[in-house]
C-alpha cells in the first residue's frame, strides 16, 4: 500500500477505479484533470480538508487498494484554516477570483452564441470575433497573463497542480485558435464544437483555482509576498493598454441580446 501515496493519482484511479468514486464523495475530481500526476499523498494538502475527514478520507482509499489489512497512513498536516467552510482569499487572490466572475458570465453566455451562430452574415461573424476579442485580450492577457507572469513564479512552477494550470491555458488557446480557422472557412460546427470546448474547460478550470489553488497558494506565501503580489498585479494592469470597462459592456450587451431573445 505504501508504494501507492507516491504515485499520480490518475494511475491510483485506473488501477483502482473506486477511488474515483470516493474522492468524489469529498468534491475532490481528479478524475477529469488534464495533468493527474499530482501524488496520491498530496492531495489533502493541496485540497485541504478538515482533519477528520482527512483521516477519514486517506482510511477509505487504504481500504479500497489493499482491502483488509491494517495500513499506516501518512501523516496529516495539521493546518487551522482546513476548519473554515467558507473561503476568505487575499487581496491579490481575491482580485483573481473577480476577474473570474466577469469570465463566468461570458462562459455561461457561450451556449446561446453557438445556438444563434450565423458565420454568412457579417453581424454573425463580428459577434464571434468580439467574442475571441473578450478570451484572448480579457480572460487571456489579462487574467492568465497575471497568473502565468507573475503568481506561478512564486512557486515551484514544476509542481503538478501548477502543470495543470499551465496545461488548461494551452489547451483554451489552442480552442480559440481552431475558432479562428473555423471563421476563415465558415465552419460553424467546428466553430460551435470549440467555443463548447472552452467554455467546459474554463468552467472546470477557474472551480479548480477558486476551491483549490488560490486558498493552498494563499496557506503558502508569507505576509509580505502577498503585499508584493498584490502591488505587482495592480503594476501589471496600470501598464496594459485597455480597460476591463469595456469587456464588461460587451458582457451585458450579449447578455440584454439574448435575454430579449427569450422573450
Amino acid at each position: 500500500m505504501e508504494a501507492y501515496w507516491n504515485k499520480g493519482i490518475k494511475e491510483v484511479i485506473e488501477q483502482f477505479p473506486e477511488v474515483e468514486n470516493i474522492l468524489n464523495e469529498y468534491d475532490i475530481g481528479c478524475a477529469p484533470c488534464t495533468v493527474g500526476t499530482c501524488l496520491l499523498k498530496d492531495i489533502l494538502e493541496i485540497h485541504s480538508l478538515p482533519a477528520d475527514q482527512q483521516q477519514e478520507l486517506m482510511t477509505r482509499i487504504a481500504e479500497a487498494i489493499d482491502p483488509g489489512r491494517d495500513v499506516k497512513i501518512p501523516r496529516i498536516k495539521k493546518n487551522r484554516e482546513t476548519e473554515k467552510k467558507e473561503i476568505t482569499y487575499s487581496l491579490p487572490m481575491k482580485k483573481l477570483v473577480d476577474e473570474h466572475v466577469l469570465i463566468k458570465r461570458l462562459i455561461a453566455l457561450l451556449p446561446a452564441v453557438v445556438e444563434n451562430l450565423d458565420v454568412e452574415s457579417q453581424e454573425g461573424r463580428q459577434l464571434i470575433l468580439d467574442t475571441i476579442d473578450f478570451i484572448r485580450f480579457y480572460a487571456d492577457r489579462y487574467h492568465h497573463a497575471k497568473e502565468e507572469d507573475i503568481l506561478f513564479k512564486y512557486f515551484d512552477e514544476n509542481l503538478d497542480i501548477l502543470k495543470v494550470m499551465h496545461e488548461d491555458h494551452k489547451q483554451g488557446r489552442s480552442h480559440v485558435k481552431a475558432v479562428l480557422e473555423a471563421l476563415e472557412k465558415r465552419d460553424g460546427i467546428k466553430i460551435a464544437e470549440h467555443l463548447t470546448a472552452y467554455g467546459r474547460l474554463l468552467s472546470e478550470h477557474i472551480k479548480k483555482e477558486d476551491d483549490i489553488l488560490y486558498p493552498w497558494m494563499d496557506r503558502s506565501l508569507s505576509i509580505s509576498q502577498i503585499g508584493k503580489l498584490f502591488s505587482e498585479f495592480n503594476e501589471t494592469d496600470g501598464e496594459i493598454g485597455y480597460t476591463p470597462a469595456k469587456y464588461e459592456a460587451f458582457v451585458s450587451r450579449l447578455e440584454d441580446k439574448f435575454d430579449s431573445k427569450k422573450h
